[in-house]
């Protein structure tokens, strides 16, 4: 397996981890995205996972099998940007959870604003 890479795809366990963003035990944050039209698509039927951006390109897409590890190629397995989009979309929604479930007895809601800030309402990581 690839190593330092800036993404991480699990295809059969259809998560996306985003290496840069970590929980509070330092962990980075995975996401199972539950889109099966997505990872049902035919391409991703021999891929075990993608390390995306890694310092050695040519082992970025891992098969299962005996298939070789090759880079990743956008015209055949599409914009990584997909990925990253949905992981933003899912961090965004956990984000507002996080955001709605910090509550402290007797707290108006204008001293949760001064305290947490507004509530998150977008969320975009750097594109690749």
């Amino acid at each position: 397996m690839a190593t330092n890479a800036t993404w991480t795809v699990v295809i059969d366990d259809k998560k996306v981890i985003n290496p840069a963003v970590t929980n509070a035990d330092g962990h980075p944050i995975a996401y199972a995205i539950n889109d099966d039209s997505f990872w049902n698509d035919p391409k991703f039927s021999n891929i075990w996972a993608i390390q995306y951006g890694t310092s050695d390109s040519n082992d970025e897409v891992e098969y299962k099998g005996t298939t070789s590890h090759t880079a990743y190629d956008s015209s055949v397995l599409g914009n990584f940007n997909d990925f990253i989009t949905r992981w933003d979309s899912a961090h965004l929604t956990q984000l507002q959870s996080d955001w709605d479930n910090d509550n402290v007895v007797g707290e108006t809601a204008e001293q949760k604003i001064n305290r947490l800030g507004a509530k998150p309402t977008s969320y975009s990581s750097p594109s690749v």
